[in-house]
C-alpha cells in the first residue's frame, strides 16, 4: 500500500513521484489518464518503491487511509476533470492536493466545493521547475490543518533544506498556497527583468561580450545578489550556440513568453489596491517584446543624438550592481505587500518570516537576499513596508545614488530601463512628503463630485465648482 499518490505523470509530476518515493517511509502510487506514461516511469525507474494504477478505482485502492493524492496536470479543465474522478472514489478524511499553477481564487472555488464532500483539498504552489520538483522545491500548501496533520511530515520528506530548515510551511486555509506562489511568481518576473535590464546596460555601456559580463554576474553572485537567478545568468551568458558559433543570448530572439502567473499578480494588486509597479513593468516588458510587428513599425521613432559612452567602465558596472540591488528590494517589498494584503481581504493567518524562509531553497527566487527578510519579520512581525527595516534602510542608503544615476543615463540614451525607473519612482513616492494625488482628487471632485478631505479639520467635502465655489460638507458616502 501507498502513503502518497500522484495523478499526472508528464516531467514535473514523473519528477516529484521519484523525490517522493526516495525518501525513507513513502511508497508512491502514480497514475496517469494515458496507460503509456504510468509504464514508462514505473519501468524506468525499478528501484523505486511505485505502484502503478491503471484506473482510478485502483489508484484509490493502492492509497492508506487518509488516502493522500497530488495533482499535477494542466491547470484548470483538466484539474476540475481529475477533482471530480478522485471526488468519486475518495471518501470523507481523504486529501486532494492541487500542485499545479492553479490561480487563487479558483482553489477557493474548488476548496468550498470538495468539502461539501468532507474530503480535504489543498492548493499547493510547488516551485523549483523540473530539478526542484526532483531533487527538493519549496512548497506552499494551503488547505485546512486537518489535512496539514497527514501532509506535513510527507512533505517535511522531499522539500528543499536552507539553512537546516525544510522550505515548506503550512501557509493558511484555502487558497492561500497558490496566492503565495502566484506572489513568488510575480517577484521572480521583477528579478528576472531587472537582471536583464543590467545586462543590456553593462552591454551597451561597455562593449563588454557576454562571457564577459557572464563574468561580472559570477562575481556579483559571491556578494550579496548571491542568488539562483544571478548564477543561471551567468551560465546562460557563457553559452556558445554550436551551430554558429556566436553567443547563445545573442541567436535568441528577443520574446520573451510567459504563462499568466506574473499577470495574475499584477491584475490581483489592482483588485486589492497594491502597488506592484516593478512587477507590473516586468510583465508590462515581456509583452512589449512580444509584439514585434509593433517595434518593427517603430524602430524609426526618434531618440537620443548619441548612444552611451562611459568613461569609467568598472565605476558603472558597479552603479548597475547596487541600483540592481536596490530594486530587487523594492520588488520583494511589494510583493510582500501584496501577500499582506491578500490575507487580510481573504482571512489568512500568512506568517510572512515563514513564508521568505522557505523560498531560501528549492524555488527559483532563492537568495542570500531572502535572510535579511527573515530576520525583518522575525524582529518585527507587523512591520508595515519591508524596505524601512534597519538592514534594508542602510542598503538603499548605499545604493540610492547609484540608482538615480542608472535611471537617469539609461533614459538619457534612450535605453529602456523600466523595472529600474518603476522602483526608484515607487522608492520616491513613499518616501515624499506630499504627493500630487491632492490635485487629481480636485479633479475628481470637480468633474464627478467625488468629494474630498481636508487636512486641516475632519470630514468629507464638496466644492460647488460652478458660480460661487464655495465649499459644502458632504455625506461621508464615498
Amino acid at each position: 500500500m501507498a502513503n502518497i499518490g500522484i495523478v499526472g505523470l508528464a516531467v514535473m509530476g514523473s519528477n516529484l513521484a521519484r523525490n517522493l518515493a526516495s525518501r525513507e517511509g513513502n511508497t508512491v502510487a502514480v497514475f496517469n489518464r494515458s496507460r503509456s506514461k504510468t509504464d514508462e516511469l514505473v519501468g524506468t525507474h525499478p528501484e523505486a518503491e511505485f505502484v502503478p494504477a491503471f484506473s482510478y478505482q485502483e489508484f484509490a485502492a493502492a492509497l492508506t487511509v487518509p488516502r493522500t493524492a497530488i495533482i499535477m496536470v494542466k491547470a484548470g479543465g483538466a484539474t476540475d476533470a481529475v477533482i471530480d474522478e478522485l471526488v468519486q472514489v475518495f471518501e470523507p478524511g481523504d486529501i486532494i492536493v492541487d500542485g499545479g499553477n492553479a490561480l487563487f481564487t479558483d482553489t477557493i472555488r474548488r476548496e468550498k466545493a470538495v468539502r461539501e464532500t468532507g474530503i480535504n483539498f489543498v492548493g499547493m504552489g510547488v516551485s523549483g521547475g523540473e530539478e526542484g520538483a526532483l531533487n527538493g522545491p519549496s512548497l506552499m500548501p494551503g488547505g485546512s490543518d486537518e489535512s496539514w496533520v497527514t501532509l506535513g511530515p510527507i512533505l517535511r520528506s522531499i522539500a528543499a533544506v536552507a539553512e537546516g530548515e525544510a522550505c515548506v510551511t503550512h501557509v493558511g486555509s484555502d487558497g492561500a498556497g497558490h496566492f503565495v506562489k502566484m506572489v513568488h511568481n510575480g517577484i521572480e518576473y521583477a528579478d528576472m527583468q531587472l537582471i536583464a535590464e543590467a545586462y543590456d546596460l553593462i552591454r551597451r555601456g561597455t562593449g563588454k561580450t557576454p562571457a564577459e559580463i557572464a563574468d561580472v554576474f559570477a562575481d556579483w553572485n559571491r556578494g550579496e545578489l548571491e542568488s539562483y537567478l544571478i548564477e543561471i545568468t551567468a551560465e546562460v551568458l557563457r553559452q556558445t550556440d554550436a551551430a554558429t558559433g556566436q553567443p547563445l543570448v545573442d541567436v535568441i530572439v528577443d520574446q520573451a513568453g510567459a504563462k499568466g502567473t506574473g499577470a495574475w499578480t499584477v491584475q490581483t494588486a489592482l483588485s486589492l489596491g497594491v502597488p506592484v509597479s516593478g512587477i507590473a513593468e516586468a510583465t508590462f516588458a515581456r509583452s512589449l517584446s512580444s509584439h514585434p510587428e509593433q517595434r518593427e513599425v517603430s524602430g524609426g521613432l526618434p531618440g537620443p543624438a548619441e548612444s552611451l559612452t562611459v568613461a569609467d567602465p568598472d565605476a558603472f558596472i558597479e552603479k548597475i550592481r547596487l541600483a540592481l540591488y536596490a530594486s530587487k528590494i523594492v520588488a520583494y517589498s511589494q510583493g510582500f505587500d501584496e501577500i499582506r494584503a491578500g490575507a487580510a481581504e481573504y482571512g489568512w493567518n500568512i506568517d510572512l518570516g515563514k513564508v521568505a524562509a522557505i523560498w531560501r531553497g528549492g524555488c527559483i527566487i532563492r537568495a542570500q537576499f531572502l535572510n535579511r527578510i527573515t530576520d525583518a519579520y522575525a524582529s518585527e512581525p507587523d512591520l508595515p513596508v519591508l524596505l524601512t527595516a534597519p538592514y534594508f534602510v542602510e542598503a538603499l542608503q548605499r545604493a540610492q545614488s547609484s540608482w538615480r544615476d542608472v535611471v537617469a543615463t539609461s533614459a538619457g540614451a534612450g535605453i529602456p530601463a523600466p523595472a529600474f525607473s518603476s522602483s526608484l519612482a515607487y522608492y520616491d513616492g513613499l518616501r515624499a512628503e506630499r504627493l500630487p494625488a491632492a490635485l487629481i482628487q480636485g479633479q475628481r471632485d470637480f468633474f464627478g463630485a467625488h468629494t474630498y478631505r481636508r487636512v486641516d479639520k475632519p470630514g468629507t467635502f464638496h466644492t460647488l465648482w460652478s458660480g460661487d465655489r464655495s465649499e459644502i460638507e458632504a455625506e461621508d458616502t464615498h
